[in-house]
């Protein structure tokens, strides 16, 4: 594993940070396929996008796993900036640099992403077609999730109440005051609505995967995307290339990896169900990983 950082061209000012992954047989006169491998809100490359970035590697592949604009080991103001519009065109700028390296074969390169960076990843996939082939581990479409509740029962006009909060935040964050925040995993176990998330709690906030570049939380002020974000747009005429989506069969966030599959132009899209798991079985519980480490293996092998 190989740390780098380079420059975001996307207008910000941004110097990246990631963790680039090689296969065991790696020669650097060689060309190999490539995926880049983004983390949930509220991680950092070091969690659960870069243990499947080892995976990945491990199967032949280059993978790069990285820390978000604002977020982790990247620069940017404030901290823990979480604009979906900025986390999309991230991936993008990773392939940016991808596409610099003699290694990498610029015309096989995936897109991999966990929670919130699977939602991510599906939209970079609608935006940049230089993505080949996008697949997802627990996907959440992020807006979704924030309008619509984690199991999609509120209407969409039921959350402007979290536009208007969004709106008063921004307000706030210019008086001088501290910048308000909001929690992208329960803060503590007892504000856990659900075991599921309380196991969320537990796996950013305890020894099983905290990580101190790793809060948990967002921006008050970015409700405003949030709320209004949806990571499949337009994915009913742009997002053709082959897709494979992985969640559990007790996973709250299951109907976001449905609903997409239903939505996608592709012609080469598969839903694998995982009996058992939940939402955050796929992040580290070993039995879990590899379960989809075996459908996702062949999937990039098949599709780069």
């Amino acid at each position: 594993m190989k740390n780098v950082t380079f420059k975001n061209i996307n207008g910000a000012g941004i110097t990246m940070s990631a963790n680039i992954y090689f296969p065991s047989t790696f020669v650097e006169s060689n060309k190999y396929p490539a995926i880049v491998v983004t983390h949930p809100g509220g991680g950092v490359k070091e969690q659960a996008a870069g243990l499947y970035a080892k995976h990945m590697a491990a199967n032949g592949f280059i993978a790069i796993a990285f820390d978000a604009s604002y977020q982790g080991e990247s620069t940017g103001e404030p901290r823990q900036l979480e604009n979906p519009y900025t986390r999309t065109e991230d991936i993008s700028a990773v392939i940016d640099y991808l596409t610099t390296l003699g290694y990498v074969d610029a015309d096989r390169i995936g897109a991999l992403g966990v929670c919130a960076g699977g939602g991510y990843s599906a939209n970079a996939a609608i935006n940049d077609r230089r993505i080949k082939s996008v697949a997802t581990v627990s996907a959440v479409n992020i807006g979704q999730m924030f309008r619509n509740g984690w199991d999609g029962s509120v209407a969409d006009a039921d959350a402007m109440g979290y536009l208007d909060f969004g709106s008063n935040a921004r307000t706030n964050d210019v008086s001088g005051a501290d910048l308000m925040q909001i929690p992208l995993a329960p803060m503590r176990k007892e504000d856990a609505p659900n075991e599921e998330l309380a196991e969320a709690w537990e796996y950013y906030h305890t020894p099983r995967c905290a990580h101190p570049n790793a809060p948990g939380y967002a921006l008050t002020r970015n409700l405003n995307q949030l709320v209004t974000y949806d990571a499949y747009h337009l994915a009913e005429a742009f997002l053709t290339q082959p897709l494979l989506m992985v969640a559990g069969s007790q996973a709250g966030s299951r109907w976001m990896s449905e609903n997409l599959i239903e939505r996608a132009a592709s012609n080469d899209k598969q839903l694998e169900i995982i009996e058992g798991g939940n939402h955050m079985s796929f992040y580290d519980l070993p039995n879990y990983v590899d379960q989809a480490v075996s459908k996702l293996a062949p999937f990039f092998q098949r599709t780069l």
